[in-house]
């Protein structure tokens, strides 16, 4: 095996092992809660009531790739338009029933899955 093969091989197992590690970091939520959290702080107003996102509005967070941390810190400290929610706003544990419930929700359908775009 090449130098450069073993290279890009260590890269990508440092990086599977660190979205491991960032998963067992985060802490356990209840997604139904989340989803009834998600709906009642508006998060639904720009990211969609599925976490869908939009065009103009806020992305999408279905099934979100984000580590826990990062999604806290998205939270408290917007690098966006989005309002912050600080812990006297929205709790860590609330926070953490959002994270579960965006986890929770499905993968979008390919385009190939999706019959109207196949015609």
């Amino acid at each position: 095996m090449s130098i450069r093969r073993l290279a890009v091989l260590a890269g990508a197992l440092a990086a599977l092992a660190t979205a491991a590690w960032a998963e067992e970091q985060a802490p356990a939520g209840n997604a139904k809660a989340g989803q009834q959290e998600y709906m009642a702080i508006g998060c639904w107003e720009c990211h969609g009531s599925e976490g869908q996102g939009g065009a103009i509005t806020g992305p999408r967070l279905a099934e979100t790739k984000l580590p826990y941390e990062a999604f806290l810190q998205q939270l408290r400290v917007p690098v966006s338009a989005m309002p912050p929610y600080e812990p006297k706003i929205l709790s860590d544990t609330d926070a953490a029933n959002i994270y579960a419930f965006l986890k929770s929700l499905p993968a979008s359908p390919s385009a190939k899955d999706i019959p109207l775009l196949n015609e």
